[in-house]
């Protein structure tokens, strides 16, 4: 993944925010709210939360702001009566927000709803920060090509990618023997899995280090989230799976490493907070400062590592075979996943069943195609169409 460093101006840089109101999309904007001279904000989209998409904009005074859900742009409309902020409404309208003439944008609507928006960026040769995993996840290979046909540059928010791409030699890339992705182990690493069985929703989302988004949270205890960041990994540094590991590292305090054919590691650490790769991106190849508490080793004290259990979490073992089948697995396990978390929260089924609806689903959507954005929505639907007719067959939660 090489990237090449746009020049310096004088003006803020204009952003755009492409799900404003959930996790990253609010860490963002604190850092931009932190830093009023050097940002100012093209366009915010949100999908339902629209008191706080309303209140986001009267504090940073975009000039457009979008409401995915096109049933509350009256309320919208309400809460921005005046303020001289332009307003729209659906998914074409989040499409648009992309289109806008911004320098840099954030890319952060949660699972493949989050595409279109983002090729869009892409398209018009923007800096692109990508947190929305799905975006690789289902259509890579389309996607990358897309950044270089347009000239784009795409800078990932995900902690882990981030931490490789600040130490990965993209112009000496045939010296790196492999990167090693970190994961926390997730609110049940040391659960067996009778006890999983019975995980609440509640449970699922406490995260025992990073402050998340719920499906994301999920995804992170059942290590779906490692999954996808490894297909991700694939597509955003150009290497084979084979050369991808991943290790359980439950102090969160290295983000990824990169291993060198002379046996030099390079990690990046920080402390556990979003706000530092987001950071990153929004002012690279510039660095803006943030209010991330200092890491401090000696007093976390020892840090440890373990192999991932793939018994225990199979999504690992899932997400690896999807990327190596290739096609329109990776579309169908991230289609699959978000039905079964989905299914998850409404009580429709148990924690464990999650990954078992996956594994159903792909076994039963198998060789679909997935070359083009066409094909990756056909794809799509038909993986949350089988994976819902699987939910239906489940008992609901044994909670």
């Amino acid at each position: 993944m090489a990237v090449t460093a746009p020049a310096p101006v004088a003006r803020p840089r204009r952003v755009t925010v492409l799900g404003s109101t959930g996790s990253v999309g609010r860490n963002t904007l604190d850092l931009i709210a932190r830093n009023p001279d050097r940002f100012e904000v093209e366009a915010l989209t949100a999908h339902r939360n629209v008191d706080l998409l309303a209140e986001q904009a009267l504090d940073l005074r975009p000039r457009l702001a979008v409401i995915g859900d096109a049933g509350l742009f009256a309320r919208l409309q309400a809460a921005l009566d005046g303020s001289g902020i332009d307003i729209a409404a659906g998914a074409e309208a989040v499409i648009e927000a992309a289109l806008r003439p911004s320098d840099w944008v954030m890319a952060a609507i949660v699972g493949a709803a989050g595409l279109a928006a983002t090729l869009a960026a892409v398209r018009r040769g923007a800096i692109v920060a990508l947190a929305n995993k799905e975006s690789l996840v289902c259509a890579g290979a389309m996607m990358m090509a897309e950044v270089r046909a347009h000239g784009a540059t795409l800078l990932p928010v995900d902690s882990e990618h981030n931490a490789i791409f600040q130490v990965f030699d993209a112009e000496r890339r045939s010296r790196i023997r492999r990167i090693i992705l970190t994961a926390s182990g997730g609110p049940f690493r040391e659960t067996d899995r009778a006890t999983m069985a019975r995980a609440t929703p509640a449970q699922a989302v406490k995260h025992p280090n990073w402050s998340m988004g719920a499906k994301i949270s999920v995804d992170s205890a059942t290590l779906m989230n490692k999954g996808l960041e490894l297909i991700e990994a694939h597509y955003l540094f150009d290497l084979p799976d084979d050369r991808i590991d991943v290790v359980v590292h439950p102090q969160s305090v290295i983000h990824s490493l990169v291993e060198y054919v002379d046996g030099s590691v390079l990690a990046q650490l920080g402390s556990p907070d979003m706000r530092t790769p987001i950071a990153y991106t929004l002012g690279w190849p510039d660095r803006v400062p943030t209010p991330a508490p200092p890491l401090d080793l000696a007093a976390i004290g020892p840090l440890t590592f373990e192999p991932p259990d793939l018994d225990r979490f199979p999504a690992l073992r899932l997400a690896r075979e999807a990327l190596r089948d290739g096609n329109g697995a990776p579309t169908i396990l991230s289609a699959a996943n978000e039905v079964a978390v989905q299914g998850f929260f409404d009580g429709a089924i148990g924690f464990l069943d999650i990954v078992k609806i996956v594994e159903q689903t792909l076994a039963r959507v198998r060789g679909v195609k997935a070359a083009n954005l066409d094909e990756v929505a056909a794809c799509d639907a038909e993986a949350r169409v089988v994976a819902g007719e699987i939910m239906a067959k489940f008992g609901g939660t044994t909670v």
